[in-house]
């Protein structure tokens, strides 16, 4: 059942996806960064992050656990359709960021042996060779919701400490239909979800190199065995200021979680470029 397989982890793990995290939270312009703003400032950034994945995972109680390794173009290949989008704000020297992320996906695949073992519902064992028809509907939301403060703030140089919580919740729905001599054609249905939330901490770092270009670093670790084992994240990105409301980020994003509990396992590292356009007022 390697063809089912590979259409579920495809579209378990549609990373361009994931999540996770602060991605594309982008520029400030000089005369932005140094102001003191008695009222809250705020930046929107929608945002694309080519990401491919690999790790484990297994989103049935009772299913095997996987082993997936997909580029980005084998990633968007059952894509369906989703979102990406970034805030963060600031009032004098607090700060807050919020990221979010909503991605669904379906596809199907066909042949190959199936057992009971892998998909609950069937109730018999599928014989070897068997014709076995998946197909696979998930949907994943990711919120990351972090505040903080500026602890350092310069002309060439600005440092905020974060803090906050990472939602994670991920559904799969599997519809499986098989055909042998043996057994005839039978189907089966399976749908499970699993959700958790993750304590983060984190920083930010912003280097203004000229009155266009910038650099930005972010970085958060989290999970503390309180949701997942861990998370951690790291971003970086070359900003260009077009005008005061307007700015672009190109760069790059690793988001690394480790979840395992209750039979579900989420355990993967997603990397790849961003690129996101801000708004600012």
């Amino acid at each position: 059942m390697n063809k089912y397989l590979h259409s579920l982890t495809i579209a378990l793990c549609s990373a361009a996806v994931s999540a996770p995290s602060q991605a594309a939270d982008n520029t400030e312009s000089s005369p932005w960064l140094n102001e003191t703003n008695s009222a809250w400032t705020w930046q929107i950034t929608p945002y694309v992050w080519a990401a491919g994945i690999k790790g484990h995972m297994s989103p049935f109680k009772h299913g095997p656990t996987m082993s997936v390794e997909k580029s980005f173009s084998d990633v968007m290949s059952d894509f369906s359709m989703g979102g990406f989008i970034n805030a963060w704000g600031r009032r004098d020297r607090f700060v807050f960021s919020g990221d979010m992320m909503y991605i669904s996906t379906r596809g199907a695949e066909a042949s190959g042996p199936l057992s009971a073992f892998q998909l609950p519902g069937f109730g018999v064992t599928i014989p070897a060779g068997a014709d076995t028809k998946a197909k696979v509907k998930s949907k994943q939301f990711m919120a990351t919701l972090q505040a903080g403060y500026r602890v350092l703030d310069t002309p060439g140089f600005t440092l905020d400490a974060l803090g906050g919580v990472r939602f994670w919740h991920i559904s799969t729905d599997v519809r499986v239909t098989a055909s042998h001599p043996g057994i005839g054609s039978i189907s089966a249905s399976q749908k499970e979800s699993f959700n958790w939330v993750d304590p983060l901490l984190g920083v930010r770092a912003f280097v203004p190199v000229t009155d266009n270009w910038s650099l930005q670093m972010q970085a958060d670790i989290g999970g503390f065995g309180m949701g997942s084992k861990h998370t951690w994240s790291a971003l970086g990105t070359v900003n260009y200021v077009f005008s005061d409301n307007l700015s672009a980020s190109v760069g790059y994003k690793v988001l690394d979680v480790d979840y395992q509990h209750r039979g579900h396992v989420y355990d993967v590292r997603m990397k790849g470029p961003v690129l996101g356009l801000t708004y600012r007022f």
